[in-house]
């Protein structure tokens, strides 16, 4: 019986692309009391991984937090699956505003203490005794009340790129430091003031709503759904956006548009920019807002130390990293003394340029790329800038254009004018040939070759 994953990211991404059929990524949450979260796990994967159900999914004794990306023509069997819990019968899927096949390329179930870390004492209130939910014409009304106040319930880096007009954005790292900051600075509204919540899919505000209630807040409402759903309702019903930018999200895309504004700047240089990324460093993996030009200049990397650090032979870097807590262990989160124009805190929803329609197009189409993988890196070259790879399916050949892929590395493509296989030049390679070529970027043991088609 198979309770875990057997494929790695990039075999799975080539499954998807062969397949060529649609998925759709969606969210959920529900808090409810579930006896055995490992049963109940083990239940999930069993059922999800039938139907090709991928996604990042938290259980507790709680309820439940999922992010997932389902194929489409599953995509009633998948809801099937939901329905024989009590608890998730009729359940709001929040399907995202932007598609992308490769959204999640593994499928995580980890059981944990809590579907959201929030620091609280649960058994001190009811969290079933939530706030009012509105939903997105509600939501507008209530924002245009001078009696209300509304608070972003998500993290520094989220509200950076786009929040409401008006909002409070605490600059905090995680949920559970916002609540003790907008309980100590609403206290004189507890009994006057409208309370107006929202996070990115709901469940923050959820509980946040029974929190702030118990702490004596008489008129508490959240945003039904959170962004997402409110920015579905929009669409579909032709309402005004009141939220400005982009929606971050927990995926590899870090982000949705919702309205071509951008308001926020590139970390490094300033320029106008609302495009997340993580450093390339293995031992950093600083989360920040980089353009196209500094992405080009610095390589992905947050800082020059970086930067320096991935052009270092692959031994020497591992040996720096001995004894620190590196790799996916590690997710810092967009604040550095290296960062000159990094924004938190009390943000602006001022416009400092709009998002062009051309760049969401060529996004999308290099999704799209048809291309079949044939080998995988093994070395890099730094002084020469020569990579090698092994073939191990198909042949390469002189004029081939590739695409080199990999979670530091990214997607880049290049065209293949002189090569080597065995240490010797040659117009094609085969399988089992150790092949070099030259590159202008560092490749990594992760990333794979492919031939685009």
């Amino acid at each position: 019986m198979q309770l875990y994953n057997t494929l790695s990211a990039e075999e799975r991404a080539q499954l998807i692309d062969e397949a060529g059929k649609e998925r759709l990524t969606l969210s959920f949450y529900a808090y409810a009391k579930i006896e055995d979260p490992k049963k109940f796990r083990d239940d999930l994967f069993i059922a999800w991984n039938a139907l090709d159900a991928l996604g990042r999914i938290y259980v507790a004794h709680e309820g439940i937090n999922a992010q997932m990306s389902v194929p489409a023509e599953n995509f009633d069997a998948f809801r099937d699956t939901l329905e024989v819990y009590d608890f998730m019968k009729g359940i709001r899927l929040n399907v995202a505003v932007e598609q992308d096949n490769h959204s999640f390329l593994k499928l995580t179930i980890k059981v944990r203490n809590k579907i959201v870390a929030d620091g609280l004492n649960d058994e001190t209130f009811d969290v079933t005794n939530k706030g009012i939910h509105l939903k997105a014409q509600e939501f507008n009304n209530m924002l245009e009340d001078p009696n209300t106040i509304v608070v972003d319930f998500r993290n520094h880096y989220e509200s950076e790129v786009g929040h409401f007009e008006g909002a409070i954005t605490p600059d905090v790292e995680n949920f559970r430091e916002s609540l003790p900051i907008i309980n100590e600075q609403l206290q004189d509204f507890k009994e006057d003031k409208n309370l107006l919540m929202y996070c990115t899919g709901g469940i923050r505000c959820e509980k946040a709503s029974a929190y702030f209630k118990h702490q004596g807040f008489k008129n508490v409402y959240q945003l039904e759904g959170g962004i997402i759903e409110y920015t579905r309702q929009i669409k579909e019903e032709n309402i005004e956006s009141k939220f400005i930018g982009k929606n971050f999200v927990f995926d590899h895309r870090l982000g949705e548009r919702i309205t071509d504004d951008i308001i926020s700047q590139c970390h490094q240089c300033g320029k106008p920019c609302d495009n997340h990324t993580n450093c390339a460093n293995d031992a950093c993996h600083l989360l920040f807002i980089q353009c196209d030009e500094c992405k080009a200049k610095m390589e992905n990397c947050c800082s020059t130390e970086c930067l320096e650090t991935i052009h270092l032979p692959w031994e020497e870097q591992v040996a720096r990293r001995k004894g620190l807590q590196v790799g996916n262990k590690i997710f810092r989160k967009g604040k550095s003394d290296a960062l000159k124009f990094k924004q938190s805190g009390d943000l602006s929803t001022f416009t400092l340029a709009k998002a062009t329609e051309a760049k969401t197009k060529d996004v999308r189409q290099k999704i799209k790329v048809k291309k079949t993988l044939i080998g995988k890196a093994e070395h890099y070259f730094t002084k020469s800038k020569i990579a090698q790879f092994l073939i191990e399916n198909n042949e390469l050949v002189v004029g081939d254009k590739v695409l080199i892929s990999g979670p530091t590395t990214g997607e880049q493509e290049v065209t293949i004018t002189e090569l080597f296989a065995n240490g010797a030049s040659t117009e094609i390679a085969k399988v089992g040939n150790q092949v070099t070529f030259e590159l202008p970027f560092r490749v990594r043991l992760s990333d794979k070759l492919y031939k685009i088609l």
